[in-house]
C-alpha cells in the first residue's frame, strides 16, 4: 500500500531555518566586502594551513574573524541544503545522492593527486562528497514532497555547491568578476530557498487558494519590478567588488551637481578628494556613471513598487494578502533607499553598507515570491447543483452533459 505525502510543519520550519541561515550568510558576506576582508584568509579550503573546522580561535582577529565566520556559516548552510534536498526528495533521492556523493568523492581524491593547483578544489569536492554520502545513507523512508519541491531541492543542492566553489575560486584566483557573480548568485539562491520555505509550509494550499484568483493582473508589472531589483543588486555588487561604492561621496547631489562632470580632469580631481578609507584603486569615469545609474534605478524601483502597491490596494482592498505583501515590499524599498543614502552620508560605514545588502536581498526575495503568486493558476471550485424536488436538471432538457443536443 503506497504512502501519501502529508504536509509536516517540521519540514516548513526546517526550510525556514535554511532561509534564515542563508540571509545571515548574505549579511556576513556583506560585512566581509564592506570591511575589505575578502582576502584576510588567503588560502582555501584551508585557513592558514589549518582545516577550517579546527582553525584556532586565538587567530580569529580583525578581518580573519569575518572571513572565517563566513566560511563556517557557508558550510552550515550547505549541510542544511543537503538535508533539505534529502527530505524533499524522499526515499527516491537516496540513490541519486549516493551516486553523486561517490562521484564527488572520487573526483576530489583524483584532483588532490594532480598537484597543488588542484589540491584545494579536490579537498572541497571530497568533503562535499562525504557529506552527500552520509545523507544518502540516512534510512528515512519518507515519501517525496509534491511537485515542484523535489526539483527545487535539487536545484538548491547543486546551487549551494557551485556557490561554495565560486567563493573558493574568488580567494584562489583573486578575481573581482568572480566576486560579482558570487554575490549575484547568492541573491538568487536566497530567493530559491524562500520559495521552498513558502511551498513547504502547511499553510501554502490555503494561501494559494486565497490569492491565485485575484493576482493574475499583476504578473507583468510585479515580474518587471523584480527583474529591475535584480539588476540593481548586480550594479551594487559590481560597485562593492570594484571598491567604487563611494565614487560619488555626496547625496542627493553628485559632486555638487545633478549630473557630475566625467572628463579626465574632473575625475583626477575626484580621486584627489576621495575620503573612502577602503579604496584600493582610483575611480574612473565608468565608476561615476555606474553610481549615477544605481541612483536612477533606485528611484525607478521606489516609484514602481509604490505604483504596484497602490494598484493592489485599489483593486483588491487593504486586507487582501497580496496587498499586504505589496505594502511590506514598499516598506522594504523605503528602508533600502534610506540605508543607501545613509551609507553615503556615513562615508560607507560597514554596518550600514551591510544592512543595505541584507534589505536588498529581502526586497528581491519578496518580489520573487509576489511574482510567483501572481503566476499561480486560479483554483475555482465548481458549484455542486442539487436538483430541487419536482424539477429536471438542465442537462436533461434537450442537451446532454457532453454538450451534444439530445432528442425529446
Amino acid at each position: 500500500m503506497s504512502r501519501e505525502f502529508r504536509p509536516s510543519p517540521w519540514l516548513g520550519r526546517f526550510a525556514l531555518l535554511s532561509a534564515v541561515a542563508t540571509l545571515l550568510l548574505l549579511g556576513i558576506g556583506g560585512v566581509v566586502t564592506s570591511r575589505g576582508a575578502g582576502m584576510a584568509v588567503p588560502d582555501w579550503p584551508t585557513s592558514y594551513g589549518y582545516n577550517m573546522f579546527f582553525f584556532p580561535f586565538s587567530y580569529w582577529m580583525g578581518g580573519i574573524f569575518y572571513e572565517h565566520s563566513h566560511r563556517l556559516l557557508a558550510s552550515f548552510v550547505g549541510l542544511l541544503v543537503v538535508a533539505l534536498t534529502r527530505w524533499l526528495g524522499g526515499r527516491a533521492s537516496r540513490r541519486p545522492l549516493a551516486i553523486i556523493g561517490i562521484i564527488e568523492l572520487v573526483a576530489g581524491i583524483v584532483l588532490v593527486q594532480m598537484g597543488p593547483d588542484w589540491k584545494g578544489t579536490g579537498h572541497f569536492l571530497a568533503g562535499i562528497g562525504g557529506v552527500v554520502l552520509l545523507a544518502a545513507a540516512a534510512w528515512f523512508r519518507n515519501v517525496p514532497a509534491p511537485k515542484p519541491l523535489p526539483l527545487l531541492g535539487w536545484i538548491a543542492f547543486f546551487g549551494v555547491q557551485f556557490q561554495g566553489l565560486l567563493g573558493g575560486l574568488r580567494v584562489v584566483l583573486f578575481k573581482n568578476e568572480i566576486g560579482i557573480f558570487h554575490a549575484t548568485l547568492a541573491q538568487l539562491f536566497f530567493v530559491l530557498i524562500c520559495l521552498i520555505a513558502l511551498l513547504s509550509s502547511p499553510l501554502w494550499p490555503r494561501f494559494r487558494q486565497w490569492t491565485a484568483p485575484s493576482t493574475s493582473g499583476f504578473r507583468g508589472l510585479v515580474t518587471a519590478m523584480t527583474g529591475i531589483i535584480l539588476l540593481q543588486l548586480i550594479i551594487g555588487a559590481t560597485m562593492r567588488h570594484q571598491h567604487a561604492g563611494l565614487a560619488i561621496p555626496d547625496f542627493p547631489l553628485a559632486y555638487g551637481q545633478w549630473w557630475p562632470a566625467i572628463d579626465s580632469e574632473s575625475v583626477a580631481t575626484y580621486n584627489s578628494q576621495r575620503l573612502e578609507v577602503t579604496a584600493q584603486n582610483p575611480i574612473t569615469a565608468a565608476h561615476v556613471v555606474l553610481q549615477m545609474i544605481h541612483r536612477m534605478v533606485a528611484v525607478l524601483i521606489l516609484f514602481g513598487v509604490g505604483f504596484v502597491t497602490v494598484r493592489a490596494w485599489r483593486r483588491l482592498g487593504s486586507k487582501h494578502p497580496f496587498t499586504r505583501i505589496c505594502l511590506a515590499w514598499s516598506g522594504l524599498m523605503l528602508v533600502q533607499a534610506t540605508l543607501g543614502a545613509a551609507t553615503i552620508w556615513s562615508n560607507k560605514a560597514a554596518d550600514l553598507a551591510t544592512a543595505h545588502v541584507i534589505f536588498g536581498a529581502l526586497s528581491l526575495a519578496l518580489g520573487g515570491l509576489a511574482s510567483f503568486l501572481a503566476f499561480q493558476p486560479s483554483q475555482q471550485v465548481q458549484p455542486v447543483i442539487t436538483p430541487v424536488a419536482g424539477t429536471v436538471p438542465r442537462a436533461s432538457l434537450g442537451q446532454h452533459p457532453s454538450g451534444a443536443m439530445g432528442t425529446i
